[in-house]
């Protein structure tokens, strides 16, 4: 995989992730514990032997910016190859390039692909959950003799609407691809990972921006269908857009079933990460854990059920963890109830607390398109005050403090902001 490099957008403004990516890329969202979700990316390269690997940030960068550093969990640390942060930036003449789309983002890199020596570029997708061996699908694609080839998998039929769907004709060419078509014609879903042959992705950028064409998914691959070779590689494995709150809440809940279809623990398909030395996880006198996953320098005096714990967080007697997410450096305080919910880093849950409480399921007034399956979401380093009562679906903004609340019931579908705001 020498003559390959790989291109990951990364960056995606994370809107439908409501207060998780506020202040962070998408792609640097904690999953699972102890991850971030750029790592299934970044460690799919490296175990499918690619050692050139670029990462195109834009929202947001710094969390990125600082998780990736100079790549040595990925063992990308290196003289020749190894990654590179290609960030917007002004040019001679004082013009800003921002990206605009997903194919502007390479294009604006192409001196960058030029010079790096390579004969395929694979374009990927830095917010998405699954390990895939990726030199299986460019070998196939030079063994076909094609310009490009698409990853595809099977979604839902009732999840077709958030992706681009293909359809493929017996020779798995791609005869049609639209994006998120209604009613679709096919449940085969565009991963968002490309394979480029070199020549024919400078063809193809070059003459989308002399047309405005902007993003791969919507423009340019429906375009380049009846001008390139285009061949569909059919992905089987587990697969994931985290792109939503509810998706992202059952891709952790994925993790905790008795034989997970996603294993994290296959040797071969190992996801690496930063890693910080941490004690051991400490489990109290009446602790009680079950189907969780919890990670390093943890306490556990409490109550963990169905959930996935960050390093370092702290569950006291009488705590309840339940169907929920709880991100680096929170504190579950003395019989507290987190139920159904995701909490951001670095939150206080005062003693008596219920988070996600009640049977009233309305959704969120500020974002009814993201929250409105029931899950509570907190943002970083909110301060909630004893006895407080927030039912479903509802926002804490982050930084949010004990003052911020005029009332300790917070109705679901309601929002919370600073100075003492709360809209319901």
């Amino acid at each position: 995989m020498k003559k390959v490099l790989a291109l990951v957008l990364a960056g995606g403004e994370g809107k439908r992730l409501s207060v998780l990516a506020q202040g962070r890329a998408k792609p640097a969202v904690p999953f699972a514990g102890k991850y971030r979700i750029i790592d299934f990316a970044l460690s799919n390269c490296v175990n499918s032997g690619i050692g050139k690997v670029a990462v195109v940030p834009q929202y947001n960068p710094r969390s990125l910016a600082r998780h990736i550093g100079v790549g040595k969990p990925w063992d990308l640390d290196r003289i020749v190859g190894g990654i590179t942060l290609l960030y917007p930036f002004v040019s001679t003449n004082g013009e800003m390039h921002w990206y605009r789309g997903t194919a502007e983002a390479v294009y604006q890199n192409l001196h960058f692909i030029q010079d790096s020596r390579v004969d395929e570029v694979l374009i990927l997708s830095g917010d998405h959950v699954y390990t895939m061996h990726y030199e299986e699908m460019i070998t196939s694609h030079r063994q076909q003799g094609v310009d490009i080839t698409i990853g595809v998998t099977e979604v839902p039929w009732n999840e077709t609407n958030r992706f681009g769907i293909v359809i493929l004709d017996d020779n798995d060419r791609v005869i049609t691809f639209e994006e998120k078509p209604s009613p679709p014609k096919s449940n085969l879903a565009s991963m968002g990972i490309y394979v480029f042959n070199k020549d024919v992705l400078f063809a193809v950028l070059e003459d989308a921006h002399r047309r405005g064409l902007q993003d791969f998914g919507s423009q340019i691959i429906p375009d380049a269908i009846s001008k390139y070779r285009i061949r569909g590689y059919e992905y089987r494995g587990y697969w994931h857009d985290v792109g939503t709150i509810e998706a992202y809440w059952q891709a952790n809940m994925d993790l905790i079933i008795d034989l997970p279809s996603f294993n994290l623990y296959e040797p071969e398909s190992q996801i690496r990460t930063p890693s910080v030395d941490m004690p051991p996880v400490k489990l109290g006198p009446r602790a009680q854990i079950s189907r969780s996953l919890v990670s390093n320098g943890c306490i556990i005096n409490g109550t963990v059920l169905n959930s996935v714990l960050s390093p370092h967080v702290y569950v006291e007697e009488g705590a309840q963890v339940v169907d929920s997410i709880v991100f680096d450096d929170t504190v579950i305080s003395r019989d507290a109830v987190v139920h159904r919910s995701i909490l951001d880093k670095e939150c206080y849950v005062a003693p008596g607390c219920r988070i996600g409480h009640g049977d009233d399921y309305t959704p969120n007034k500020d974002e009814p398109l993201y929250l409105n399956c029931g899950i509570t979401v907190v943002g970083k380093g909110a301060r909630l005050p004893p006895e407080l009562k927030v039912g479903r679906n509802c926002r804490i903004d982050p930084r949010v403090q004990e003052r911020d609340f005029s009332t300790l019931v917070v109705p679901s579908g309601s929002s919370v902001s600073r100075e003492q705001t709360l809209k319901a």
